[in-house]
């Protein structure tokens, strides 16, 4: 019987009536041999029942075992007094630490259950390995993960699975905590990324490590699908604001083609005619401007939450460099209707253009405000930099002396227009300050919408 069982819930009755039992003996043995004291065997039946009894009943018992002992002596009575005193302590003594030793384990035991439970039922593939590098234990999601529908990978190689882990336990003589990505293997073959959060320990069998194994695979995938469609968005944007541009134009060559050709002459001119073929080439060019995303249905956004993933973009750039951001953002419940990841991106255009400007100014700050109204909301990126030059020039493509390809802000008003936003400079005396107003709607509308 193992000692978690010995001392299980249902052994109680049968212990106590043993160890009762055991004392009667004792007593016995000890009234027929007054010569011989036998009260140190009182000890045993105290070891053996101590693990069911509270603390107080334990002295109890030992002060019966003390007093029996005393009683069947042949001692004077101050002998006795001072013989049973030190038996009781002694008795008692031990039975409170067998209790204590009992109560500790008991403890440890329902810890470790309660730790099992939580990694055996945690969608991390948690395991551990020992320095030989063979796999020492595994969750059922680290089973899932690496070898579905195989035999247990506890005993085999952790190097099979990932082969960056091979030999770490015993290169490593110092305690790491650290997080890796690698390729992984399945036991099948196929491969995927991996997340890797390992830690090692010194224990009796030596050097161990702990490592957590999250498959990236899926989430890449997502966000790489993700990414290709915003991409695929903003190019659609950016060609449909091109062609709007081309159609005007084409509208003043062709009202200029109109005017020329009641010239006379000009009609039967061979050069005059080929100028309206173009004209009629670029019509059909502007003709293929494309249709925004409001021709799918509306599509609305919290703006709260865009900008909880604004601050952690943009925070710790900013904080590396010297610069302060002020977040002046008024609570409102409302929606605002645009693209989730379009808003992000001309935040980020805009939060970035003032992290360059504040580069040479002395006071470095930023400051993102928003302005509620009836049914929209401003939202204001206003900096202490260095200002605007040539604002007449803004929102044009290829400006000189543009950044990267001077796309910026052309390509961010284009995307705030695709769902009926604007992007608006506002003079100050000092820095900049854009402007980007959104729609904003009432979340029972958003829902009829």
């Amino acid at each position: 019987m193992n000692f978690a069982g010995m001392y299980s819930p249902e052994n109680r009755r049968r212990f106590l009536a043993f160890g009762g039992l055991l004392i009667v003996v004792i007593a016995i043995l000890d009234s027929v041999t007054p010569h011989v004291p036998l009260g140190f065997l009182y000890l045993f039946p105290v070891l053996l029942i101590a693990g069911f009894l509270s603390r107080r009943e334990i002295i109890l018992v030992a002060a019966l075992c003390a007093l029996l002992t005393a009683l069947f002596s042949d001692y004077h009575l101050s002998e006795a007094l001072s013989f049973s005193v030190m038996s009781w302590m002694g008795i008692a003594g031990t039975g409170l630490f067998v209790s204590e030793i009992v109560v500790s384990r008991e403890r440890t035991l329902e810890h470790q259950q309660e730790l099992q439970a939580l990694v055996e039922s945690s969608p991390l593939a948690i395991m551990t390995f020992g320095p030989d590098g063979r796999i020492l234990l595994a969750n059922d999601a680290a089973q899932s993960l690496l070898a579905p529908g195989e035999p247990s990978i506890c005993g085999q190689p952790i190097a099979e699975f990932l082969p960056i882990l091979e030999g770490i336990a015993e290169r490593r003589k110092s305690i790491l905590r650290t997080e890796l990505r690698c390729r992984g293997k399945r036991k099948s073959g196929e491969t995927f990324l991996a997340a890797i959060w390992i830690s090692t320990a010194t224990t009796a069998l030596g050097p161990m490590i702990a490592a957590i194994v999250v498959d990236l695979s899926q989430d890449i995938r997502e966000r790489e699908g993700e990414s290709l469609q915003f991409l695929l968005a903003n190019a659609k944007i950016l060609m449909g604001a091109v062609a709007h541009e081309v159609r005007n134009l084409c509208g003043a060559i062709r009202l200029t083609y109109s005017n020329l050709s009641r010239l006379d002459g000009l009609q039967s001119n061979q050069d005059f005619m080929v100028l309206g073929a173009v004209v009629q080439a670029l019509e059909r060019l502007s003709a293929m401007e494309l249709h925004s995303s409001e021709d799918h249905g509306p599509n609305f956004v919290e703006l709260t939450s865009i900008f909880d993933e604004l601050r952690v973009l943009i925070e710790p750039l900013y904080r590396e460099s010297g610069m302060e951001i002020q977040w002046r953002i008024q609570e409102d419940s409302r929606l605002i209707r645009g693209d989730r990841y379009g808003l992000l991106q001309v935040f980020l255009n805009l939060a970035r253009n003032s992290q360059r400007a504040l580069k040479s100014a002395k006071r470095k700050r930023l400051t993102i405000s928003t302005d509620v109204e009836q049914d929209s909301v401003v939202i204001r990126f206003e900096d202490t930099g260095t200002g605007i030059a040539h604002p007449e020039k803004l929102f044009r493509p290829f400006q000189n002396g543009a950044t990267s390809t001077g796309l910026g802000l052309y390509v961010s008003r284009a995307i705030l227009k695709s769902f009926g936003g604007e992007i608006i400079h506002e003079t100050r005396s000092e820095g900049c300050c854009f402007a980007v107003v959104l729609q904003s709607v009432a979340h029972r509308e958003a829902l009829n919408a």
